[in-house]
């Protein structure tokens, strides 16, 4: 069995099998993407649900791992210098796991940079703007009277659902073939719904978005891990 004690979040999330990769995750848009991607890609992995109360995810043993207190976060036993490496950030966890296996991350040099651009997009673009929308229209800022940072982050939801929707005329996927960037995009789709926010991101007069999500969550690993590691124990 391999030796994670140098990794404190094992204490308290302790290991079956320390011999697999260890993901600390919680099922957000953010969070599936690991457990989507492990599906996907056919890696042998434990799930710890850790939740996003601050006693999970501001707990010592977690910041041990992920000074930013966010989830997910992996360890893997078998990293690539043939040392466990623990890594956080949700995007960079796909591109370890892509670049580790080989798969989702496209066969050419241009496959690979059209994935990772796609990639930042949603990291700079669609979760930052979709988060703070969703916190404009259904959590706490939505009793904020003034009605300027609900309309700037909704007017930037439609305009990234208008690059996609034009992106994906002609094509099943994002970047050509099925990968990573999608792992990380259709997620925050899907999460229009959650917030409430379909009708007024005019998500429902689109085409090819809508049909883009419908064929990510027809995928046997998507339809998996989207429910990894279940919040209901």
């Amino acid at each position: 069995m391999a030796d994670l004690s140098a990794f404190p979040i094992t204490k308290r999330w302790a290991p079956t099998n320390s011999d697999i990769i260890q993901l600390y995750s919680y099922p957000t848009p953010n969070g599936v993407k690991a457990s989507i991607a492990l599906e996907e890609m056919g890696l042998d992995y434990e799930a710890h649900l850790v939740t996003l109360a601050d006693a999970d995810v501001k707990s010592p043993e977690f910041l041990s791992l992920n000074p930013n207190n966010k989830i997910p976060a992996i360890i893997d036993p078998n990293g690539p210098d043939g040392e466990p490496i623990g890594l956080w950030e949700s995007g960079a966890i796909l591109l370890y796991l892509a670049n580790k296996t080989g798969k989702l991350i496209g066969s050419t040099a241009s496959d690979r940079a059209k994935i990772t651009q796609w990639l930042m997009f949603q990291m700079g673009g669609v979760g930052p703007m979709f988060g703070q929308m969703g916190f404009f229209v259904k959590f706490a800022g939505s009793e904020i009277e003034d009605p300027r940072p609900r309309e700037r982050y909704v007017g930037e939801a439609k305009r990234l659902l208008n690059v996609l929707e034009q992106t994906l005329d002609g094509q099943d996927w994002i970047a050509g073939e099925f990968s990573i960037a999608d792992i990380a995009l259709a997620p925050w789709i899907g999460a229009l719904e959650f917030y409430g926010a379909k009708e007024m991101t005019g998500y429902n007069d689109l085409k090819n978005v809508p049909a883009y999500v419908e064929r990510f969550l027809d995928r046997p690993a998507v339809q998996k891990g989207r429910t990894i590691p279940n919040p209901n124990g």
